[in-house]
Order: structure tokens, then C-alpha cells, then sequence
């Protein structure tokens, strides 16, 4: 399923994608390699092993990077959220099923002609570095989220995660109150965070008790005060979560 294309100056993540610090001219290029595709929640971006003739950034929505054993076990080891990128330079293969968790659209890049504008192009490459770099410091606060959070800390932890990303796609300080709609069922929280449906339920009652967030609708989150929420996720303040 496809959605309308549109010109990457018009782009809602250009400021945190990969192309961020692409020039004009780069981006007129970037133009004539790229389409967008647009994905229903639940459906499968790619499967592990599959090849990938594409790679892509996250527009809108989230996706779930899982990884099944051969008993059947699945485990999400990560999200994808907006300005995100999927793929890898000179990696065929796809290493992790990808999944849409909410209606997703992704900007797509042909695998051949973005590979030779990387290498043609340094500070892309340079970019490119960055976010991985990123990555691999959210995948050791995965780690940490999964192997010794309570139950309360990893709720507290999604939404600051979410809100710091929210804001940042905005140009905006989580600072103070922020307010964002929360992009994943309770049921999907449930799985990315290795509880049950009636955990996250109590969790997020037992905030929004204490007033340290407000529910408005089925989705909209309102955190009043964003560093008393951060003081919930356990995290060494001399540290921080990656958004």
C-alpha cells in the first residue's frame, strides 16, 4: 500500500532523519530514488532473513523489531519510531522481522543507488554513524529496561522515551508539561515490555493517581511535569534515556 509521495523539504522527521545535513542539491537527488509506503498496524514490514532490496526512514507511526527462537518464542528487541532508520549498507538480509505496531509510513530508498550516494556523500555517512551509534545506546537501555526495571519504571520509562522523541520531532524542550497521543495499544506495550495486559493497566492507573500523568481520550497522554516522571524510570540522573 502505497501513500502520496512528498518533497523532502516538506518532510515532518527532516531535521532528526539521516538526510538531516543533506544539501539542496543532495536532497533533489534523494528525490528521484526515494517512495513512501504505508503500512496497516499488524501488517509485516520484512521478515528476518528476507532480503531487502530497500531501506528507509520512519516517517510516522512505530514499528517492532522481533527476533522468534525455533520453538516459536518471539521476543521484541526493539522499536523503530519516527526518523528512525531501517537497513544497513552493504547487508542484504534483513536481521529482524519487522512489524508494524501502529498504521506506519516509511520514506523507502532503492538499496543500490543510496548506497553509491553514501559513498559519494560523507556526511551522510557521517550521520549515518551517529544514529547507529544511538541505536546501540538504546539497545543497552533495552537491556537494563528488561533485566531490572520494576514493573513501574518500565511504564515510566516508555512514555519518557516517547514524549522526549515527541518533542524533539516538534522542536520542543521535554521540559515542564508535555502532552503527546500515545502510539501503542496497551496490549503492545504489554509485549514490548515483558508484562501482562493487566500490569501495564494497574501501572498506568496508579501515575495517573499520583498525578503523574493525565489521560485525555483513548490515547492522549498529558505529562504535567516531565522530570517528575523521569525521576519514576530509576535511571541515574547523571545518565538519561535515548529518544
Amino acid at each position: 500500500m502505497t501513500t502520496a509521495i512528498k518533497r523532502c523539504g516538506e518532510c515532518p522527521i527532516r531535521h532528526r532523519a539521516l538526510c538531516a545535513r543533506c544539501e539542496p542539491p543532495e536532497l533533489e537527488e534523494l528525490d528521484t530514488m526515494k517512495y513512501y509506503r504505508s503500512y496497516e498496524a499488524g501488517q509485516t514490514v520484512v521478515w528476518a532473513g528476507d532480503r531487502m532490496d530497500f531501506m528507509a526512514s520512519v516517517v510516522s507511526g512505530i514499528a517492532s523489531l522481533s527476533q522468534t527462537m525455533e520453538d516459536g518464542r518471539t521476543q521484541i528487541v526493539g522499536l523503530l519510531l519516527p526518523s528512525d532508520f531501517l537497513g544497513r549498507p552493504g547487508r542484504e538480509c534483513a536481521t529482524y522481522d519487522v512489524t508494524a505496531t501502529t498504521d506506519l509510513v516509511m520514506c523507502c530508498f532503492r538499496r543500490k543507488p543510496f548506497e553509491a550516494f553514501m559513498a559519494r556523500t560523507p556526511h551522510l555517512a557521517s550521520r549515518m554513524l551517529e544514529m547507529t551509534l544511538d541505536e546501540l545506546d538504546a539497545a543497552r537501555e533495552w537491556m537494563l529496561l528488561l533485566g531490572r526495571k520494576t514493573a513501574r519504571e518500565k511504564i515510566a520509562s516508555l512514555f519518557v522515551i516517547i514524549g522526549r522523541r515527541d518533542a524533539a520531532l516538534k522542536l520542543k524542550e521535554a521540559d515542564g508539561e508535555i502532552a503527546f497521543d500515545l502510539p501503542l495499544t496497551r496490549e503492545a506495550m504489554a509485549d514490548y515490555l515483558g508484562l501482562t495486559l493487566e500490569t501495564v493497566s494497574r501501572q498506568i492507573s496508579v501515575l495517573k493517581r499520583e498525578g503523574l500523568i493525565r489521560l485525555e481520550g483513548k490515547r492522549r497522554i498529558v505529562i504535567p511535569d516531565f522530570q517528575a516522571l523521569m525521576a519514576e524510570t530509576g535511571d541515574d540522573c547523571d545518565g538519561g534515556l535515548i529518544g
